[in-house]
């Protein structure tokens, strides 16, 4: 509900706040209880997994990512749906595939991705170097058919077949679809974009305004930290949308599209709030446009608040602070191999 406003000055405005429980001012509620701070730490400086990464398969991973030919038309790339340029996502509501197929899931960003604790929204990947394995086969996507088409690329191209064995020095068969994954994680994984919230949580206390800080607890004292904590703001456990209300749409199943269990039904993954200023459009589907519209949906729905425009525009001023910065030089694209006599043709079939 919204509070009256008061047209007041001097002394009695204290006596209003007291009576009337008026808001404070961005400067008055500028200071951060430590204890607040608790649940969040800021980005690491690595993103381990089970693979080393290295300089060899990092350089592999980036020629893989932008490399449109392993799609059936051989336009669509990591990059199409993934832009490293514009935050790591399209700003579609769901992607564009092969043959303009539309995919049914709004394409989450692929920054600071490695972190979290499975892949997609469903999580039906555990890691970016199995997820990285799904588009090239989907059919929706980018629609090869097979893990020998893939390969059937790959290894026409002499200087792909050199850059894996670089990158896989042990294997006696580098060139695998596996592998493959493997290299493109190993390249996404040092896609962190580290922001202003990174360095106050560090102890700097002028990286954020007195507005950014008011609005961090507002968003606290809104109970949105229950699903948005840790390093990521999210990306850590799986939550159902319409937890304490309804969600409108009921068309996708979510997780139990996966486990066919019950209990996982409209079970999604929470998402990241890391760089959610610049990745929209909102939730699974991208059906809701605005930050400030998804912030006060989350509210309604999943913590049963219905919070005022003072307060959505609150939580959405301090949420800016969570931009990073884009690694131009990282994301440079490479010069990728030229097609060979024996590199397969693109085909728009079915």
């Amino acid at each position: 509900m919204k509070r009256p406003q008061y047209l007041l000055t001097g002394a009695a405005v204290c006596l209003s706040a007291l009576l009337l429980g008026c808001a404070k001012s961005p400067s008055e509620s500028a200071t951060i209880d430590p204890a607040k701070l608790k649940v969040f730490a800021p980005l690491p400086e690595v993103s381990p997994g089970k693979e080393p990464v290295t300089l060899e398969k990092v350089t592999l991973g980036r020629m893989l990512y932008y490399e449109a030919r392993l799609s059936k038309s051989q336009k669509i790339s990591c990059n199409s749906c993934h832009l490293l340029t514009r935050y790591g996502v399209d700003n579609e509501a769901t992607s564009d595939g092969h043959k303009g197929q539309k995919g049914d899931r709004n394409s989450p960003t692929v920054y600071n991705a490695s972190l979290h604790f499975v892949q997609f929204w469903d999580g039906r990947a555990p890691d970016v170097e199995a997820q990285a394995k799904g588009p090239v086969l989907n059919p929706v996507e980018m629609a090869l058919t097979s893990e020998k088409q893939a390969i059937a690329v790959l290894k026409s191209m002499p200087e792909y077949v050199d850059a894996f064995k670089k990158a896989f020095p042990n294997d006696t068969n580098p060139v695998t679809y596996d592998n493959m994954g493997k290299a493109i994680g190993a390249f996404e994984r040092k896609l962190l974009t580290p922001a202003r919230w990174d360095k106050f949580l560090k102890g700097d206390q002028s990286a954020l305004s007195a507005e950014e800080k008011a609005g961090f607890n507002t968003f606290v004292a809104s109970g949105c930290q229950t699903c948005h904590s840790g390093p990521l703001m999210g990306g850590s456990m799986y939550q159902k949308i319409g937890l304490v209300k309804p969600w409108p749409d009921t068309s996708d199943p979510g997780r139990s599209k996966v486990t066919k269990s019950e209990a996982d039904k409209f079970m999604f993954k929470v998402p990241s709030l890391r760089n959610i200023e610049k990745t929209g459009p909102y939730f699974h589907n991208g059906k809701v446009a605005t930050l400030k519209e998804s912030i006060a949906k989350m509210a309604d729905h999943q913590v049963g608040k219905t919070l005022s425009d003072a307060e959505l525009q609150s939580i959405e001023t301090w949420m800016k602070s969570l931009t990073g910065e884009i690694p131009a030089d990282y994301i440079k694209q490479p010069e990728l191999p030229k097609s060979t006599s024996k590199t397969p043709k693109p085909s728009e079939a079915d």
